[in-house]
C-alpha cells in the first residue's frame, strides 16, 4: 500500500525537472524569513500569539518576483515549486520565536539570571532548531507518503502556491490580489503606527495611543484597569487571525478580570495600587495554571495521537528490516542523516546546557532523548491538528527538571526549550514537507532550505532582542506584556519554591484556574458539536488574564470583524482575511521596530 502510495507520486506529482533550490530562492527566504522572524517577535511580546509563516511568504515571494520579472531584473518568474523552497527557509527563520524560544529567554531574563553572550545564545537557538530539523527525517515517510496526515498549515500553503502561480502572467491574479491586499494594510498601519508613536519635536501631530471609555468601575476611570481601546492595529491584525470563539474569549475573560476580580482584589487589599503590574503579579497564578492544566489536558486527552506516534515508529522500523530499496530513496533524505546528525549536534546541547545554564550533564543526557520524543509526538500531533503541542512541553520538561534539578531555575527553563524547539522545529519541517509532497517538490531540497532557515533565524533572533527589548523591567509591563515569558517564569517559580511561596488566596486562585483548564478542556473535546462554538476557550480565558485589558479588547474586534466578513462575504474572507491581518500585523510590527531603531539612533530624539 504504502509502496503503490510512493510510486504513483513519483510517477504522477513528482516534478524533478523544475527549478526549485536555486540561489534567488534561498536570498529571497533568508530576507524574508528575517523579516517576518522580527515581526513575530515584536507580536509575541506584545500580544502572546505568533502568526503564520509560510502562505504570509509565499504571497510575498510572489509579488516580489512578479515585480522583479515586469521590471526585467529577473529573466525567469519564480515557479511554483522555487516558492515552495523560498517559504521553507522563510518558515525556518520565522518561527525561531516559536518552540519556547522566545518564552524561555523572556522568562530567563525576568528572573534575573545572567544573560548567556550572544553569540551563544545564537549558537543555542541554531542547535536546538537544527536538531528538530534533523528529528523529522525518520518519520516524514510515515507521516506524510504512507498515512498521509492532513497538516492543515501546509495543505493551505500547497494550495496557495498552487493557485497563485496558476495564473497568466498578464492581467490581475489571486497571487497579485492577496499581494495588494496585504501590502495595502502594512502600508495604513504603517503609516498610523508612525503618527501614534514617532514623536520628536519636528513631528506635526501625533494619534493619542489610548482612546478612553466613558465610564467607571469601583469610582475609578477604566481605563485605571487597563480598559481603553488603543491606536495599536497589531492586536486587531492578531485577533483576525484566531477563531471567534477565542477572541470572544478573550474579552469574556478581559472583562471577568479587569472589571471583576481586579476590584475585589483591591478592596480585599490583595493588590495595593490600580495598575497592570499589580493586577497581573496576582491574577498570572489563576492564568497560568489555566494554560498550562488544559494544554496538558488536551494533550493527554489524544492518547490515540500517541498510541499512533510509537505504533507508527514500531511499524516504520519493522518495514525497513523487511522491504526492499524503494525507488523514492533517491529523492527522500537517508535515514541515517537522522543518527549522525543527532551524534553530531546532541554533545554540543550538553556543553551549551553545562556552560550557559549550570544544568548537570547528566539532566542533559536525559533532556535530549526526551525531546525527540517529544519531537515525534509533536509532528504527529501537528499533523492530526495543526496545533503543535509546545504548551503542554514546556511545563512537563520544567516539571521535570524542577524535581531533578531543584533550585535551578535557568536550568529548569531552558531545559524545557530543548523539548519545546526540538517539537516545534520538527513538525514545522513536516509542515513544509507536506506543501512539497503535494506539489511534487524535492524532499532533500527542503531539508537544506530548513537549515538555511534556522540559521538566519537564530542569527536574527537574539540581537532583534536586545534591539527591541533595551530595559529587562519592561517585559511584564503595558508596553511588552510578554504573556509567554510571564507563563514560563512562573512555572519555574513554582517548581523552585512550590506554592507555598505565595498567598493562601492566590494559592486557591490557582487551583481554581488548574481545575478550570481541565473542565473546558474536557468540554472541548466532548461537548456536543453544537455546543462547542458556545464553550469558553482556556487559551483565551488563560491569556487574557496575563495581557492588559486594552489589547484583549482590540484582539476581540479583530476577531469580530473576521467572524462578520466570513458570514457575509465568505468567499472575500477566505481570500483576504489572511494577507490582511498579515499586512495589519506586518505594518505595525516593523514601522514598531524602525522607530526603535530611530531612537536608538537618536533621529526621533525629542
Amino acid at each position: 500500500m504504502a509502496h503503490d502510495a510512493e510510486s504513483e507520486w513519483l510517477a504522477q506529482t513528482y516534478q524533478p525537472n523544475v527549478r526549485q533550490f536555486t540561489v534567488r530562492a534561498v536570498l529571497a527566504g533568508m530576507a524574508i524569513g528575517a523579516v517576518m522572524c522580527v515581526s513575530n517577535m515584536y507580536v509575541f511580546f506584545r500580544a502572546g500569539w505568533s502568526m503564520g509563516v509560510t502562505v504570509t511568504a509565499a504571497i510575498l515571494a510572489f509579488a516580489l518576483f512578479r515585480g522583479l520579472h515586469a521590471t526585467r531584473l529577473t529573466r525567469e518568474p519564480l515557479s511554483a515549486l522555487e516558492n515552495n523552497t523560498l517559504t521553507t527557509v522563510a518558515s525556518g527563520a520565522g518561527y525561531m520565536t516559536g518552540g519556547g524560544n522566545m518564552a524561555a529567554f523572556g522568562a530567563l531574563i525576568m528572573i534575573g539570571a545572567t544573560q548567556p553572550p550572544i553569540v551563544a545564545m545564537i549558537a543555542w537557538f541554531a542547535v536546538i532548531a537544527a536538531l528538530g530539523v534533523f528529528v523529522a527525517i525518520p518519520i516524514k515517510r510515515q507521516l506524510i507518503n504512507r498515512e498521509a496526515l492532513a497538516f492543515p498549515t501546509g495543505t493551505a500553503t500547497a494550495e496557495t502556491i498552487r493557485t497563485i502561480h496558476a495564473e497568466p502572467a498578464g492581467g490581475r491574479s489571486s497571487g497579485s490580489s492577496q499581494a495588494y491586499a496585504l501590502g495595502g494594510a502594512a502600508l495604513v498601519t504603517g503609516v498610523i503606527a508612525w503618527f501614534r508613536a514617532a514623536k520628536a519635536s519636528w513631528m506635526p501631530f501625533n494619534l493619542p495611543e489610548t482612546i478612553h471609555l466613558p465610564f467607571s468601575i469601583a469610582g475609578r476611570k477604566a481605563a485605571d484597569w487597563t480598559l481603553s481601546l488603543t491606536t495599536d492595529l497589531l492586536m486587531v491584525g492578531a485577533g483576525a487571525l484566531m477563531s471567534f470563539r477565542t477572541a470572544w474569549s478573550l474579552l469574556l475573560g478581559g472583562v471577568l478580570t479587569y472589571a471583576v476580580l481586579a476590584p475585589a482584589l483591591l478592596e480585599q487589599g490583595l493588590i495595593a495600587a490600580v495598575n497592570y503590574k499589580s493586577i497581573m503579579a496576582w491574577t498570572v497564578w489563576p492564568g497560568a495554571a489555566m494554560l498550562v492544566s488544559s494544554g496538558l489536558t488536551s494533550f493527554l486527552l489524544d492518547w490515540r495521537s500517541l498510541a499512533r506516534t510509537f505504533g507508527g515508529l514500531g511499524a516504520m522500523f519493522g518495514r525497513k528490516q523487511r522491504e526492499a530499496p524503494h525507488p523514492i530513496e533517491a529523492v527522500e533524505c537517508p535515514a541515517w542523516w537522522f543518527p549522525a546528525g543527532f551524534a553530531v549536534l546532541a554533545p554540543i546541547v550538553i556543553v551549551l546546557m553545562v556552560w550557559l545554564f549550570q544544568i548537570p550533564w547528566w539532566a542533559g543526557l536525559v533532556a535530549l532523548p526526551l525531546a525527540v520524543i517529544m519531537g515525534f509526538i509533536a509532528a504527529r500531533v501537528t499533523g492530526e491538528t495543526d496545533v503543535t503541542p509546545t504548551k503542554a512541553f514546556g511545563p512537563v520538561t520544567q516539571m521535570v527538571f524542577g524535581a531533578i534539578t531543584p533550585g535551578n531555575m535557568s536550568g529548569n527553563i531552558m531545559s524545557a526549550n530543548v523539548t519545546g524547539g526540538v517539537g516545534l522545529h520538527a513538525a514545522d519541517l513536516l509542515t513544509t514537507l507536506k506543501t512539497g509532497w503535494l506539489l511534487g517538490g524535492n524532499p532533500r531540497v527542503q531539508f537544506y532550505a530548513q537549515l538555511f532557515g534556522v540559521v538566519v533565524g537564530a542569527a536574527v533572533i537574539v540581537p532583534a532582542f536586545h534591539l527591541l527589548i533595551d530595559d529587562p523591567a519592561k517585559l511584564g509591563g503595558t508596553e511588552w506584556p510578554a504573556p509567554g515569558a510571564v507563563v514560563w517564569k512562573t512555572v519555574s517559580q513554582a517548581c523552585a519554591a512550590g506554592l507555598d511561596s505565595i498567598g493562601p488566596a492566590a494559592r486557591m486562585a490557582a487551583l481554581a484556574g488548574l481545575l478550570l483548564g481541565i473542565v473546558l478542556a474536557l468540554l472541548e473535546k466532548f461537548a456536543p458539536p453544537r455546543a462547542k462554538p458556545f464553550v469558553p476557550s482556556p487559551s483565551g480565558l488563560g491569556l487574557s488574564m496575563v495581557l492588559p485589558g486594552m489589547n484583549v479588547i482590540m484582539m476581540f474586534l479583530g476577531g469580530l470583524a473576521a467572524e462578520l466578513l466570513r458570514k457575509i462575504w465568505p468567499e472575500l474572507a477566505l481570500r483576504f482575511v489572511v494577507p490582511a491581518a498579515s499586512g495589519i500585523i506586518a505594518g505595525e510590527s516593523l514601522m514598531g521596530v524602525t522607530i526603535i531603531v530611530l531612537k536608538l539612533t537618536g533621529a526621533l530624539n525629542a
